[in-house]
C-alpha cells in the first residue's frame, strides 16, 4: 500500500470516530496499567489528567475496544490454627479510619509456584488502604509475622498506638506477639471463628494482589515471584489510584492528608 494511501485512510478514520484520541488515551492507561482498571479507575485517571468526562462514556468505550480488567480469582484460606480466645473483636468492621496509624489490618496469605510455597505476611493501614510493613518467606513460621510486626512498629511514631486486627491464626496467638502489642502500646483484635468478612479488607487486598499480578502469569521461580510481589506492593502504594481515596494512591492520599492538617 502506498504511504500516501495509507494516511489518507488514517485520517479518515479519524475524522469518522469523533473518539479517537479519548480511546488513545484510555488504551495507553489501560496497557500502563498492564489491564488492572477497570472504567471507574480510568476514568478517574482520565480526570486527573484534567479531562471532563463521565465513567458511562468510558465504560461504552472500553467495551467497544474490549478492554476488560483483570476479574478475580477465589481467595486463598489462610491456616487458622487452633482457635482459641485470646482477643475480642475490637474491630467489629468498622474498616474506616479518621487518621494513619489509627486500625491496622494483617494476615497471611499462600503462593505456590511449581509445588514450591511463597508466604506473605502484610498490615495495612486503614486510614488510605497502604501496607505499611510486609514480610516474606519460603515457610509459614512464626517469623514470618514476627518480622512483619517489627517493621511495622518500627515506622510508628510515639504517640501512634494503632488497633491491629488478625483472624485467629497461630502465629497471632503466640505469647511474643501479644507481648510486643503490649509493650508497644497496640491495642489486639481478631475475627471471630469462621468469619473471613471480619479481616474484609485485607481479604480485599490479597484478591486484588492475585488477581494483578499472580493469576495467569508464569513464574520461572518462587525467587521470581518474590521480586514481582515485592514491586507491585510499592506500586499498589505509590502508583495505583483508588476510587474512594478520590482517584490518588495510598501514599498520595496520605501525604495530602498530612498537608491539610
Amino acid at each position: 500500500m502506498p504511504r500516501s494511501t495509507y494516511y489518507y485512510h488514517v485520517q479518515i478514520y479519524k475524522h469518522e470516530d469523533q473518539d479517537y484520541d479519548l480511546k488513545k488515551k484510555i488504551r495507553v492507561i489501560y496497557h500502563q496499567h498492564k489491564g488492572r482498571y477497570g472504567y471507574r479507575r480510568i476514568t478517574l485517571a482520565l480526570r486527573n489528567l484534567g479531562l471532563v468526562i463521565n465513567h458511562k462514556c468510558v465504560q461504552r468505550l472500553m467495551q467497544s475496544m474490549q478492554l476488560k480488567s483483570r476479574i478475580r480469582a477465589t481467595k486463598y484460606r489462610s491456616y487458622k490454627g487452633q482457635v482459641g480466645k485470646i482477643a475480642d473483636n475490637v474491630l467489629q468492621r468498622q474498616f474506616k479510619a479518621e487518621q494513619p496509624n489509627q486500625k491496622w489490618v494483617t494476615d497471611v496469605t499462600e503462593f505456590n509456584v511449581r509445588g514450591e510455597k511463597l508466604y506473605l505476611s502484610p498490615v495495612m493501614d486503614l486510614f488510605n488502604g497502604e501496607i505499611i510493613a510486609f514480610h516474606i518467606q519460603r515457610r509459614p513460621v512464626f517469623g514470618l509475622v514476627k518480622d512483619m510486626l517489627k517493621k511495622a512498629i518500627d515506622k510508628l511514631k510515639p504517640d501512634d498506638k494503632p488497633m491491629i486486627h488478625s483472624d485467629q491464626g497461630w502465629q497471632n496467638q503466640m505469647h511474643y506477639y501479644q507481648e510486643q502489642l503490649k509493650q508497644n502500646g497496640l491495642t489486639q483484635s481478631m475475627s471471630r471463628k469462621g468469619n473471613c468478612l471480619d479481616n474484609a479488607s485485607m481479604e480485599s487486598f490479597f484478591g486484588i494482589l492475585k488477581s494483578e499480578c499472580f493469576y495467569g502469569e508464569e513464574f520461572k521461580s518462587i525467587d521470581e515471584l518474590e521480586q514481582v510481589v515485592k514491586k507491585y506492593i510499592h506500586y499498589y502504594n505509590h502508583d495505583r489510584i483508588k476510587v474512594k481515596l478520590k482517584g490518588l494512591s495510598p501514599v498520595q492520599y496520605r501525604n495530602q492528608s498530612l498537608k491539610t492538617t
